[in-house]
C-alpha cells in the first residue's frame, strides 16, 4: 500500500511539474519572464560598470602614490589584492541583489515600485499552488501599463497611493503570510469551510481586481482629458473659424 502511494505521490509531482513547464512556455507568465530578464541584464550591467570604476579609481590612485613615492613589488601586489578583493565583494553583492527580490519599499517612486512588485511576484511564483499563479500571471498582465500611468502621478495622488499600498504591504504580505504556513497544514479547513489556499487566491483576485480598478479609473481620466484637449481644439481652431478667418474682407 505504501509503495502504491509513492508511486501515486510521484506521479501527481510529475504530472504537476510538466504542467508548470508548459504553462511558463507562453502567455503572462513569458512575458513577466522577459521582463524580469531585461531587470538583470540591466542590473548586471549597472554591476560591472561600478566594478570598472571602482578599478580605475584603485589604480589611478596607486599611479598617483607611485609618482610621489615607489610602492615597489609589495605595493603592486597589494594593489593588485586590493582590486581583487573590491571587484569580488561588488560582483557578490550584485549576485545577492539580483537573486533576491524584496516586496517594494514603501518608499520608492511609482515607477520603479511597480518594476520591483513585478519581479517580487515572477520570483514568488514558483512556491505557489496553480490558481494562485493563474491570479499573479494576470496581476503581472497589466503592471506594464500600470507603470505608464502612474510614472506619470505623484507618489501622493490618492489612486496611486492605493495601488503603492496594495504593491509594497497588502499583497506582499499575503503572499509572505501564505509562505509562512507549514505545507501539511495548507489543506485544512477554516470554520468557513475554506483551506489556505483558497484564502491565498481570494486574497489575490480581491488584489487584481482592486489594481484592475485603479487602471481602470486612472485610464477613465486620461481618456477624459484628451475629450476635453480636443473639444478645446476643435472649438478654437475648428474649420468653420478657420475659413470666416481666411475670407476676404470687403
Amino acid at each position: 500500500m505504501t509503495d502504491v502511494t509513492d508511486k501515486v505521490e510521484r506521479a501527481i509531482a510529475r504530472f504537476e511539474r510538466v504542467t508548470r513547464q508548459l504553462d511558463e512556455r507562453g502567455g503572462p507568465s513569458r512575458e513577466a519572464a522577459r521582463r524580469e530578464r531585461q531587470r538583470l541584464n540591466v542590473g548586471l550591467g549597472r554591476t560591472l560598470t561600478r566594478v570598472f570604476v571602482a578599478i580605475a579609481v584603485i589604480w589611478l590612485a596607486t599611479t598617483i602614490l607611485g609618482f610621489v613615492q615607489p610602492i615597489g613589488m609589495f605595493g603592486f601586489l597589494a594593489a593588485l589584492l586590493v582590486t581583487v578583493g573590491v571587484a569580488a565583494f561588488m560582483i557578490a553583492r550584485g549576485g545577492r541583489q539580483a537573486i533576491s527580490a524584496p516586496a517594494p519599499a514603501a518608499d520608492l517612486p511609482n515607477g520603479p515600485m511597480v518594476e520591483r512588485f513585478d519581479s517580487y511576484i515572477y520570483r514568488s511564483r514558483p512556491a505557489l499552488p496553480a490558481p494562485a499563479r493563474t491570479e499573479l500571471d494576470a496581476i503581472a498582465q497589466m503592471l506594464p501599463s500600470l507603470k505608464q500611468t502612474l510614472s506619470r502621478l505623484d507618489t501622493l495622488d490618492p489612486a496611486a497611493q492605493d495601488a503603492r499600498r496594495l504593491m509594497s504591504i497588502h499583497l506582499p504580505g499575503l503572499i509572505e503570510r501564505y509562505e509562512r504556513v507549514p505545507p501539511a497544514f495548507r489543506g485544512e479547513r477554516d470554520g468557513e469551510d475554506k483551506t489556505v489556499d483558497q484564502r491565498l487566491v481570494e486574497g489575490l483576485a480581491a488584489g487584481r481586481a482592486a489594481l484592475s480598478e485603479v487602471c481602470e479609473q486612472l485610464a477613465r481620466a486620461d481618456v477624459a482629458a484628451l475629450e476635453t484637449q480636443g473639444r478645446f481644439i476643435q472649438s478654437r481652431y475648428g474649420e468653420e473659424r478657420i475659413a470666416g478667418e481666411d475670407a476676404p474682407s470687403t
